[in-house]
């Protein structure tokens, strides 16, 4: 199959990162000959992200295979109605249900060590006169709860260059869930401290996603990139 027929992966990093969670992973497709694009998500809101996402998948040519790691998989339950996604991949993701809201699908399973490190800080939103609230992760706290088995120097870098995520995004509902039109994989991060894993694996089974579980922290991609590659690979062959 000709690079120009063949899926482009499109990677959707999650809160509190950006599109360098994804810098080991890369690498490993490219040296497969696969085509890759990681946007940087707005982390807005998940109506606005989802249609930022949707916009840049649309004006891909070809088939594409969208991955979202974290919130990032909340952004692909709704984005990934887009006609040429073919597959999802969720890495350590919500798998949201449509109609349901990333509250809501947390709410239901005790909190992980992220709760109690979350930092508030407002921020002005245009056109309104009320501010808009950031979240963002306790830098002292990020590398133990998000990056445990990844290099302490690189934790430290990932810990002061977060991209916050609005506190909108937690509470909008999702208005599709594309899992159910779409083959869908699911990565297990079973050593997670930022998602209760129990929150992933609830939604990939109710997805009816084939499953994997992972020893690894939440950022899988930075320490386990080989394995993410190859789950990503996997779905790659199945929809190509």
């Amino acid at each position: 199959m000709s690079n120009t027929d063949s899926p482009t992966v499109v990677l959707i990093h999650g809160a509190f990162a950006d599109a360098s969670s994804f810098a080991r992973v890369i690498p490993e497709l490219i040296d497969r000959g696969l085509n890759v694009v990681a946007p940087a998500v707005p982390n807005r809101s998940l109506l606005g992200d989802s249609a930022y996402i949707a916009s840049v998948v649309r004006q891909i040519p070809g088939p594409v295979v969208l991955v979202g790691h974290s919130y990032g998989g909340a952004v692909i339950t709704v984005a990934g109605v887009e006609e040429n996604v073919k597959a999802l991949v969720y890495l350590a993701g919500y798998a949201l249900e449509e109609g349901e809201s990333l509250g809501e699908l947390q709410g239901g399973f005790p909190d992980s060590d992220l709760a109690a490190a979350l930092v508030y800080t407002p921020f002005p939103v245009e056109g309104s006169t009320e501010p808009g609230t950031d979240v963002s992760v306790q830098i002292d706290k990020f590398p133990a709860i998000f990056a445990a088995d990844v290099d302490p120097d690189l934790a430290a870098v990932l810990a002061v260059s977060q991209r916050p995520l609005a506190a909108l995004a937690f509470a909008e509902k999702a208005p599709a869930a594309a899992w159910k039109t779409r083959p869908s994989w699911g990565l297990v991060s079973s050593s997670d401290h930022t998602i209760n894993p129990d929150v992933e694996r609830f939604g990939y089974k109710r997805a009816g996603m084939t499953t994997v579980e992972v020893d690894s922290s939440h950022l899988v991609m930075l320490a386990h990139p080989r394995r993410v590659a190859d789950l990503i690979e996997e779905a790659v062959r199945a929809v190509g």
